[in-house]
């Protein structure tokens, strides 16, 4: 239409990051309407990217999306309505940015293996990167808040040490040197599946001896992972949507602004690099596995117990000791994680999770799941942007 606003898109869909983001701004774009996408030659073809300047003048857009182009101060100064989605920086001044909580999601990482019973932990990521930093401060801060430590890995000082071939072997010889079992957490999908190729070459099992967690959720790394990697998800495309939203508000106004909007972890999609139950107790771990196995069925505390050859009052003692919680806290997280996951991770009806999970109904479940996280699991959906 001729009247379409004109939003240009600085941003490469490589990555499962920015397809999400860009996933959530075509939601909006397709509910609202009146916008018309462009995607220079200029940014798409490293050899004309010092033209993207001029290019976008002469098209005149109504706003701009934009990762963190070369000449992005140049195109702030233009004055067009600007959302950026930075890396390098922690923020650019003078646009609105919309930016990741790493903290959160180094805590829900940390909480994640805790969850599996692992008393020793390891880091792996980038010292030269911020963004890395916060992902290893917010994994470390829950870490000791449980009584334990992290394990740093440091980056080589010289850069041509740090190609893939190179770092599989001193990451190796890092590994190797940990007590076991331990809990990784990788900054992004990317590093863990180098950690897992690391203990691959020195023969270290993962999940048994290794659990590593990654950040993204890239389906491409993950599923083709050896074991598949579990990944802390984020709500990508809840954040491309509101970045939509504050954009026209901006085109609107004629004005820009400098809000921030941030991007969450929401949970973390568990596969077998994380499972893992690092429990010395093996009446524990007995119960343990048969909750994992049947907890998608209403099991009750009675018929854990009577999977294993200890009582009610010696299994709730050594629960307490060992994980910290109650057998009911255990049945009750396994239940919540599962439904989560199918919130998130699947286009299932309420109804059908519900079925799926042996509630009566509907009614029974949102009470279940509202007492949990406050939400009703339409408004857990709803707040993802799913």
């Amino acid at each position: 239409m001729s009247d379409a606003r004109k939003i240009v898109l600085l941003i490469n869909p490589s990555r499962e990051y920015t397809r999400g983001l860009l996933h959530g701004i075509a939601k909006y774009a397709h509910l609202h309407g009146g916008w018309t996408f462009y995607r220079p030659l200029e940014y798409r073809e490293p050899r004309f990217r010092q033209r993207l300047p001029a290019a976008l003048k002469a098209l005149h857009p109504d706003g701009i999306f934009m990762r963190e182009p070369p000449q992005a101060d140049e195109i702030i100064k233009m004055g067009v309505p600007t959302l950026c989605f930075p890396y390098t920086r922690e923020t650019i001044p003078g646009i609105a940015n919309v930016m990741t909580n790493h903290i959160a999601v180094g805590q829900m990482a940390a909480e994640h293996l805790l969850d599996r019973g692992l008393r020793r932990f390891a880091y792996c990521g980038f010292d030269d990167w911020w963004w890395s930093r916060r992902r290893k401060e917010g994994f470390s801060q829950t870490i000791r808040r449980a009584g334990f430590s992290v394990h740093v890995y440091r980056l080589p000082q010289a850069k041509s040490k740090r190609t893939w071939s190179k770092e599989i072997a001193l990451i190796a010889d890092w590994l190797k040197k940990l007590s076991k079992p331990v809990g990784l957490m990788a900054s992004n999908d990317d590093r863990a599946e180098l950690v897992i190729e690391a203990c691959k070459s020195v023969s270290l099992n993962v999940p048994d001896e290794v659990a590593v967690v990654g950040v993204d959720n890239d389906p491409t790394i993950c599923d083709l992972s050896s074991p598949p990697l579990s990944s802390v998800v984020l709500n990508l495309s809840k954040a491309g949507y509101e970045a939509a939203a504050l954009l026209n508000r901006m085109m609107d106004a004629g004005a820009t602004t400098m809000q921030k909007i941030y991007i969450q972890p929401t949970h973390v999609a568990t596969r077998l690099s994380t499972d893992v139950l690092a429990v010395d107790d093996e009446s524990v771990v007995t119960a343990l596995r048969y909750i994992r196995q049947h907890a998608n069925n209403g099991i009750s505390v009675a018929q854990v117990i009577a999977n294993t050859d200890v009582s009610r009052r010696v299994l709730e003692k050594r629960f307490r000791r060992t994980l910290g919680r109650t057998i009911h806290n255990e049945i009750h997280r396994a239940r919540l994680e599962l439904i989560i996951a199918m919130l998130t991770e699947t286009q299932m009806s309420v109804s059908e999770i519900a079925r799926k999970l042996g509630f009566p109904d509907v009614a029974h479940l949102s009470r279940y799941f509202h007492k949990a996280t406050g939400l009703s699991p339409r408004q857990y959906r709803k707040r993802l942007g799913l």
